[in-house]
């Protein structure tokens, strides 16, 4: 029988060692534990500048409770491996995981921003530019491209709206 706490590290986890889990099943744990106000934290430290927080930042950024929840929720994710804390009590982002809901997102100047955002806009401005840089006609080339053009928008956004729907706050 196993016992003893569940350390969890980069790579690969032990328990006291005892076991060797792989990382997918690390990852498994991760993207398990990775709910409600754990992934409202983690999400909120990923999209800070800085990434580094304490605990009543986290606390009143999220509207939390009081700062013993936002520790215990610090603690989880430092116990997943995923931070560390410092002697000043300041928590430092280690690793970054795109685990379940967060694999749809992408972090850009401190914002989270779904991936197919970027699709989207690319063949909004795609298909935008199309009439301006080629004579519009009603050849069937012209008709096709529009075709495509309008699909490809309509398809790329709704997935967009999707992924920004799912996001964890």
């Amino acid at each position: 029988m196993l016992t003893g706490k569940l350390v969890l590290n980069k790579g690969v986890t032990s328990r006291s060692g005892d076991c060797v889990l792989l990382v997918e099943e690390r990852e498994k744990v991760i993207e398990s534990e990775l709910k409600g106000v754990t992934v409202r934290v983690y999400w909120h430290i990923l999209g800070s500048k800085k990434q580094v927080v304490g605990v009543r930042p986290v606390q009143r950024a999220l509207g939390l409770s009081s700062p013993s929840v936002a520790l215990h929720h610090l603690e989880k994710l430092r116990v997943l491996g995923l931070l560390e804390k410092d002697s000043t009590g300041e928590y430092h982002l280690i690793e970054q995981v795109k685990v379940g809901v967060l694999q749809n997102f992408v972090g850009v100047l401190g914002f989270m921003l779904p991936r197919y955002l970027f699709y989207s806009t690319m063949f909004t401005v795609m298909l935008a530019l199309y009439p301006i840089i080629y004579k519009p006609d009603f050849s069937t080339h012209n008709i096709m491209a529009f075709v495509f053009g309008i699909s490809a928008v309509a398809v790329s956004w709704s997935e967009t709206w999707r992924a920004w729907r799912l996001k964890p706050f």
